[in-house]
């Protein structure tokens, strides 16, 4: 256990940020109680300021740091909410920020950086590119490098979000959250784990951006050679020397989900908890809805961040209706022939669906002769729903084909 952080160094962080961030509340979450079969409560870090936890360590970070280090300026790298939280900490502590996001990182994310007075640089594809590009940046200007993870002020100040959680309900029997590089869990287990060694603590990345688990399994960090996911928050290439040691001794074990399992979690927590969160934020809900994680109650979900693009939200909402049978994307081929539309639209009608959008297409090269290929989106009550009308179709004399999955 030499060299990982000790409740300790959390409870400092704590004192430091006292009056910095936002006691965020527990709320229940009786939905997926319900299908658990005990409590889970939601701590709800996407009301924290700017959005995410991430001020706590960066707060924490800055605050540590010289006079004269400060008058150098700080750099960042990160996808937004990092970025976000390193803005608002050292606009609070007087020193100048320059961050290095992603080409294609989240509008709302970029206005947001900009608006708690940073600069902001483009640089790479993934934030570990654009890490890259501001550790050079720190080199050549002399401003401090404020790591999204990899740092111990970072590590301890993230870890106050496990006191509270553990002070709020002391009943807890399982933490589980999102990982990224790292520096959440990892705080979090060194809080739970010295109030509660018999706290499980447990670890969610997204499947497409999965660093951590081959990691374990080979005993040291192993960086993926691509990764792609929605859940921009946590998609890391590669665990952090600090927070790998963190994570590989004191976190029981750590899951994946799908894109699918994500925006299914965040349809729930908007439709059910009024909670409104962004992908990297819902994956602990994700794993719990998916079966993912073999949990005890109570349990307390991190909701990370709530930092969502809008046009991502409309997008995640339709396809977390689809993924949930109640939105569905079908062609239907049939015959050109007068009234064959409206017949169609009146059988979708009679079996209490709803259609939402329609694509007559007949100049299509790959239809034959006097065939029609529509496109229809519908409305549905569930599953068992969507299977009946699209078996009712075929048996009607319908082709019906489903759409291809529009979310990447």
């Amino acid at each position: 256990m030499s060299g990982l952080l000790t409740l300790a160094d959390v409870e400092a962080a704590r004192d430091l940020i006292a009056d910095v961030v936002r006691l965020t509340p527990l709320e229940p979450c009786r939905p997926v109680a319900a299908k658990l079969g005990g409590p889970v409560w939601l701590k709800c870090e996407h009301l924290q300021r700017a959005g995410s936890f991430k001020v706590r360590g960066a707060y924490v970070r800055i605050s540590r740091l010289s006079p004269a280090e400060r008058a150098r300026g700080v750099v960042a790298a990160s996808a937004g909410n990092h970025a976000q939280g390193v803005a608002l900490a050292a606009g609070l502590l007087g020193a100048a920020t320059t961050v290095f996001m992603p080409i294609g990182a989240p509008l709302p994310k970029i206005a947001a950086t900009k608006g708690y007075g940073a600069k902001v640089e483009f640089a790479g594809a993934t934030v570990d590119e654009a890490l890259v590009a501001a550790q050079e940046y720190a080199d050549e200007t002399g401003a401090v490098l404020i790591h999204p993870f990899d740092h111990v002020d970072v590590i301890a100040g993230q870890g106050t979000v496990g006191l509270e959680i553990v002070e709020a309900l002391p009943e807890v029997k399982t933490i589980i959250t999102g990982i990224g590089g790292g520096g959440l869990i990892s705080g979090i287990a060194v809080a739970a784990k010295a109030l509660r060694p018999d706290i499980r603590v447990v670890g969610v990345q997204a499947a497409g951006a999965a660093a951590y688990p081959p990691s374990l399994k080979a005993g040291h960090p192993v960086r993926l050679q691509s990764y792609r996911t929605i859940a921009d928050g946590i998609c890391v290439g590669c665990p952090g020397d600090l927070t790998y040691d963190h994570v590989s001794k004191l976190v029981d074990y750590v899951v994946t989900v799908t894109d699918e399992d994500i925006s299914r979690a965040l349809l729930l927590l908007l439709e059910r908890c009024k909670q409104v969160v962004e992908p990297a934020g819902g994956v602990g809900v994700a794993a719990l809805l998916a079966g993912a994680a073999k949990v005890e109650p109570p349990v307390v979900a991190v909701l990370s961040g709530g930092n969502i693009d809008p046009l991502l939200l409309l997008r995640l909402i339709e396809h977390g209706l689809a993924a949930a049978g109640r939105y569905l994307s079908i062609t239907v081929r049939t015959g050109d022939r007068p009234g064959q539309l409206a017949l169609l639209l009146t059988q979708i009608a009679e079996h209490g669906a709803n259609v939402v959008d329609v694509v007559h297409r007949r100049n299509d090269p790959q239809l034959r002769l006097g065939e029609v290929e529509i496109a229809l989106s519908v409305e549905t009550r569930g599953a068992e729903h969507s299977d009946r009308l699209v078996s009712a179709l075929r048996q009607a004399g319908y082709t019906v084909e489903f759409a291809p999955g529009r979310l990447s």
